[in-house]
């Protein structure tokens, strides 16, 4: 193999770079640089490699679960996980550590809010050009004449949007985080009581213009019933910390050529910054 996909060899096993190849498709790298996106694949190939390595030292039986309804795990993926539930042991935090991670910031805790929102919809295929051009070009128009008289948004809801809600002026109601998709989500999240999107908001329907009516901002949450759920994300993310030490155990005491795993301080991080 020449310098740029150079053959992966960890504690003398040679990885088939069909294998590297494959796995080079899940990561990205700028156009026309195909030796970072190798590159990466290569990394966690070799990771992928050092874990199934230790799992057969220590003998490891793969028991392959199910992950979602009729999906289940490879045999790889059951041996990993297996050697990671051995290797890897965190405790849960006690009582004292959870409440201090709440009294941070106890606001951070809260009942989901509930939004009343109407909108405008021009709808499109996001996917075609030229339609997505010209519905945001009317999307944009509708803005204007929106923002210019915020009391009649129901009104010219009625006379011009593509959705079902038009005959209610737009209206949609009541909602909560999960009832609409992510960006008009994310949108909704920005809006203040009365306020109007400045810009139309694209998702897989077209483009929405979007009003708040009203917003009702979830109660804050007594320590109670929040402790379970802190606790479950700071188990979670000790354990990871804990995982990524175990591999970096691994790659410390291991035979590596053709990734690089060594980890990045921030003085390497900087002198590789400067030369590439």
């Amino acid at each position: 193999m020449n310098a740029l996909f150079p053959d992966l060899v960890i504690n003398g096993e040679t990885v088939p770079s069909s294998q590297v190849a494959a796995e080079a498709q899940n990561h990205d790298g700028p156009k026309g640089k195909p030796g970072i996106a190798w590159r990466k694949a290569a990394n966690a190939i070799a990771v992928r490699t050092l874990l199934l390595q230790e799992a057969h030292k220590r003998g490891i039986e793969a028991q392959v679960q199910e992950v979602g309804p009729g999906r289940f795990e490879t045999e790889e993926e059951a041996l990993i996980r297996g050697l990671l539930d051995e290797a890897v042991i965190v405790s849960k935090p006690g009582q004292q550590v959870i409440r201090a991670e709440w009294e941070k910031d106890p606001l951070r805790f809260r009942s989901p809010p509930l939004w009343e929102v109407s909108h405008i919809l021009i709808a499109c295929d996001p996917r075609d050009d030229s339609a997505r051009k010209e519905a945001h070009a009317r999307a944009v128009d509708l803005t204007g004449k929106a923002l210019g008289n915020p009391k009649a948004f129901a009104k010219l809801a009625a006379q011009v949007s593509e959705c079902g809600s038009k005959s209610s002026g737009g209206a949609l109601g009541q909602l909560s985080p999960g009832d609409s998709v992510p960006e008009f989500e994310a949108a909704l999240r920005e809006l203040t009581e009365g306020a109007i999107t400045a810009e139309p908001i694209l998702t897989r329907y077209g483009w929405h213009i979007i009003k708040m009516d009203a917003v009702a901002t979830g109660a804050v949450l007594p320590f109670d019933s929040v402790k379970q759920k802190i606790s479950d994300a700071m188990e979670k993310a000790s354990w990871a910390r804990a995982a990524k030490d175990f591999v970096q155990t691994l790659v410390a005491s291991a035979e590596i050529s053709g990734a690089d795993l060594r980890p990045v301080s921030p003085r390497r991080a900087d002198h590789e910054k400067h030369h590439h």
